[in-house]
């Protein structure tokens, strides 16, 4: 595929993930996919692993899990790439034939997932879904069923000034004018929910941003939500 071809074909598609095609090519992406990665601080070298991406999507992470040595990755997404959302297959379809990508893909809802519809994988990746899903306890067992070894899971979190474990429910669209943002738990809950669903250790590896006493005082004093304030992002790392 010509430089040109490339261009023309990824400047056809809506794209989440900023990817680097090659030859020139970088996806104009909505995410951040470069400081999300370093956020989550993927391992350096997954030499020999097998990998599961949940929720892939135009498959940045799928493709770099496979890049940084993984023996096989299983790309899964269903709401991105034939469901209700904006999204399609097209970006991801395209990312792997301009790599040369041996990445495999299967389309499934988060809560189908089982050993005997997937398998079990020595890391899972579970990034920017938990707060798209209606029951994440639930969602949490279908994902420690499927791992093996480590999960690499960012989410949304909110309460951050609440030191016991709490969820909040993000009703309509409230949360990033999105009505498929469903819940965002504290740190304390996340853990304690992980825990709960059979992962033994668990890192924060990629932190909320603090709610500081000065940005406290300038919500009583009207200048912010305190809702607002108290959410944030986390990625932990949980093993079996």
């Amino acid at each position: 595929m010509s430089p040109a071809e490339l261009r023309q074909r990824a400047a056809a598609i809506n794209w989440f993930h900023s990817i680097d095609l090659g030859q020139g090519v970088i996806t104009p992406g909505q995410d951040d996919s470069a400081r999300k990665l370093k956020f989550v601080q993927l391992p350096a070298s997954l030499a020999g692993k097998t990998v599961l991406d949940i929720g892939a999507w135009n498959g940045f992470f799928s493709f770099e899990a496979e890049r940084r040595g993984a023996k096989r990755v299983l790309a899964t997404d269903y709401y991105c790439w034939s469901g209700p959302g904006w999204g399609t297959k097209d970006g991801f379809n395209l990312a792997r034939e301009a790599l040369g990508s041996k990445v495999e893909d299967k389309e499934i809802d988060v809560l189908d997932l089982s050993p005997e519809s997937v398998g079990i994988f020595d890391v899972v990746l579970f990034l920017g879904v938990l707060y798209h899903v209606r029951h994440p306890l639930l969602v949490l067992e279908k994902v420690a069923a499927v791992t093996k070894e480590l999960l690499v899971l960012e989410t949304l979190v909110d309460l951050l000034l609440l030191k016991s474990p709490a969820m909040s429910f993000l009703a309509g669209d409230e949360s990033n004018v999105d009505p498929t943002n469903w819940w965002a738990p504290n740190p304390p809950a996340l853990l304690a929910m992980l825990r709960d669903v059979g992962f033994k250790r668990i890192e924060i590896v990629g932190h909320p941003r603090p709610v500081t006493a000065r940005a406290v005082g300038a919500v009583k004093r009207g200048k912010h939500a305190l809702r607002a304030l108290q959410r944030s992002r986390i990625a932990v790392h949980a093993w079996k």
